[in-house]
């Protein structure tokens, strides 16, 4: 199961993107001081005691705009509302309590979902505590006095986080069926796809970019295998906006893949492979997923001897930091080569959670070295003692060196290319720590 979701919401300029920098621990959304500022709905990640999270940083909602970006916005936000487990409603106590936050509260109110009010910029308790009362009356809950800035109160206001989420988000999936997250731009038929291999039209398909609502988990046996297909949900295009509002879907997604064990990525081969691709596979990857790249459409291309290595080399070139990731290229309207995905699927799903025995692993390792001799800096060379895998979904390897800055990227690569050489792991990311030991021990 994925980790549970926060959403951070609020009216504009309340802080919320400081807030969620400091629950991220780094600067990733931009902090300007004048609304309308955190243009992308961001997600990141955070800890807390024993519990894991993922983070959303809305665009503040701005109830009755009609400015196309902040009406744009506030849709964001009524999405990442709609995916989260919990909602961080963020108000200013310098501000005091204005009309806004009324309107916000009655959205967040028929969302349904559990809602954390969080009055932020109380820098100093006594002087604020009596602003902080005011909030009572959104009616909302009680109001816990923050200072993102200063990181005061954050211990207070996330127990009371911990308390809104229902104990089983915290827990394993039971579930042992392998799961795959069927992702891409709206329209590259992800629908349609689970259509052709359920044989029935069970997801509504239509050629207007987002009409997958909420994300679908399917049930799919194939060959008495079972998997569990989790299918993203589009966007509405509500708006004319020039915007990428390919944007909406990005949390979505990230939900889908953080509770998937590989990603299937569809490509419109009548579009080609575009930079909203790469931040799909980048999620997939830096959540350590196993991945394959269907192209589909490909029924409706004019080929020759050379397409299909020309589509190759446009994803690899865009997508250059998944070179492992298989690619297939299929039809869901036809179901060419759709079922053969299958066989990729087990591909993947078992080198994702291989694991290699130390002493082969030494040996590969003994050799790469003999073949290439580690750098050197200023008289010092690299030494590397022993290396050993740590863990598997993504498989994960520990190597003991001497000297920690002596292993450079493109050595480390190289290391990791042999084992890949020696073992395969296509489909699979693969994840490398180095670590520091004296000679003696």
């Amino acid at each position: 199961m994925g980790k549970p979701i926060l959403a951070i919401v609020g009216r504009p300029n309340v802080g919320k993107s400081t807030l969620f920098n400091t629950l991220a621990g780094e600067r990733i959304a931009i902090v300007k001081d004048y609304p309308g500022v955190t243009r992308d709905r961001i997600y990141g990640d955070m800890e807390w005691l024993d519990h894991s999270f993922s983070m959303i940083d809305t665009g503040g909602i701005e109830m009755d705009a009609k400015d196309g970006m902040l009406s744009h916005m506030r849709e964001q936000a009524a999405i990442a509302i709609e995916t989260a487990d919990v909602i961080l409603f963020l108000v200013d106590v310098r501000q005091g309590l204005v009309d806004a936050d009324y309107k916000v509260a009655d959205m967040l109110r028929r969302s349904g979902k559990p809602v954390v009010l969080v009055v932020n910029k109380v820098d100093n308790m006594e002087k604020y505590m009596p602003d902080v009362y005011e909030f009572y009356n959104l009616g909302i809950g009680e109001p816990h006095p923050v200072s993102a800035s200063s990181k005061l109160g954050l211990g207070d206001m996330l127990d009371a986080v911990v308390e809104q989420i229902a104990p089983e988000k915290f827990e394993e999936e039971e579930d042992e069926r392998p799961r795959i997250a069927v992702v891409g731009r709206p329209n590259a038929g992800k629908s349609s796809l689970i259509n052709k291999m359920l044989g029935e039209n069970r997801v509504i398909v239509s050629d207007v970019a987002g009409t997958t609502r909420d994300a679908i988990d399917t049930e799919i046996s194939y060959q008495g295998a079972e998997y569990i297909f989790i299918d993203t949900a589009g966007l509405r295009r509500k708006s004319k906006i020039k915007e990428d509002i390919e944007r909406y879907s990005i949390i979505r997604t990230v939900a889908a893949i953080e509770r998937s064990d590989v990603t299937v990525l569809m490509i419109d081969a009548t579009q080609g492979v575009a930079e909203q691709d790469a931040k799909i596979a980048g999620i997939a990857h830096d959540r350590g997923k196993g991945l394959i790249i269907a192209v589909n459409k490909w029924d409706a291309i004019e080929k020759d001897n050379h397409t299909v290595s020309e589509f190759k080399r446009d994803i690899q070139n865009v997508l250059s930091f998944v070179p492992y990731a298989e690619i297939i290229f299929i039809s869901a309207l036809t179901g060419q080569r759709v079922m053969k995905i299958f066989d990729l699927l087990d591909v993947v799903i078992q080198n994702h959670a291989m694991r290699v025995q130390t002493g082969v692993l030494n040996e590969i390792l003994t050799e790469a070295v003999a073949m290439q001799q580690p750098p050197s800096d200023k008289g010092k060379r690299l030494k590397i003692f022993y290396m050993t895998q740590v863990s598997t979904k993504p498989p994960t390897f520990v190597i003991f060196v001497n000297k920690k800055e002596l292993m450079h990227f493109s050595y480390q690569r190289y290391i990791e290319n042999r084992i890949r050489d020696t073992f395969g792991f296509s489909g699979t990311p693969i994840r490398m720590f180095i670590r520091e030991r004296k000679e003696r021990e």
